[in-house]
């Protein structure tokens, strides 16, 4: 079957602030032209575009969800969406969709049917991370998640400083286990490597900095908590 629609991939705030102090003009302004969307959580799209413009009219559109949990055949039943060739947004919880998201495995499945990704601009918390870290940008890797588990992440920190000699290692973490990872951090990357913490960006409270492991060793006191987090180190 030949698909006219297309998937449009609609980045989210990072944050709670207004969609227009981090979205484009032009990507507010397509919003109302689109009326099916998947999303990796309903209740999260419904008051991103409520707060995008689009309040009043929310019951208006359709929602499909994709999140971890959902089956192979469940996505593949999403290509029923672009049968009438009307077009489909893409919205994951916050930031750019399908990167370090399983919106992702829809992204995919366009492809192979044909259908036409379209990407909007929007915040990313990686390359604002990585721009604002003083470490090198002319090569770097993200790791995504590494295990959760104390003995696999040591070890897979541990990994990756090794690479990080010539690359910048880009991590993330769910929230609660921010404190864990960077203790982990702090204990087992050399004193000398470079770590950045960029936290909460784009936000009031936004914090952004870069130290060695020594330096960071020194703050006793201090705590992630859980915000929203990216973590960058480099071995020097």
């Amino acid at each position: 079957m030949k698909y006219s629609s297309k998937l449009y991939l609609i980045p989210s705030p990072l944050g709670d602030g207004a969609p227009s102090d981090v979205l484009p003009a032009s990507l507010l302004q397509a919003l109302p032209t689109i009326h099916k969307y998947v999303v990796e959580e309903v209740r999260t799209a419904r008051r991103f575009l409520s707060a995008a413009g689009l309040k009043g009219h929310i019951d208006q559109l359709e929602f499909h969800t994709l999140n971890e949990h959902t089956k192979p055949a469940e996505v593949e039943a999403l290509l029923s969406l672009f049968e009438d060739g009307a077009p489909v947004g893409l919205i994951s919880e916050a930031g750019l969709p399908a990167v370090a998201d399983p919106g992702a495995r829809l992204v995919a499945l366009c492809h192979t049917q044909g259908i036409e990704v379209v990407p909007f601009v929007g915040p990313s918390s990686l390359m604002m991370a990585l721009m604002s870290s003083g470490l090198d940008g002319q090569s770097f890797a993200f790791a995504g998640y590494i295990p959760a588990k104390p003995d696999e992440r040591k070890e897979a920190l541990k990994q990756l400083e090794k690479r990080s000699f010539h690359q910048t290692q880009i991590l993330i973490e769910t929230p609660y286990r921010n404190d864990s990872l960077f203790k982990d951090m702090l204990g087992v990357l050399r004193d000398s490597t470079k770590v950045c913490v960029a936290a909460n960006l784009t936000c009031p409270d936004q914090f952004i900095r870069t130290q060695t492991v020594g330096q960071w060793k020194k703050l006793r006191e201090f705590s992630i908590g859980k915000r929203p987090c990216v973590f960058l180190f480099q071995a020097v």
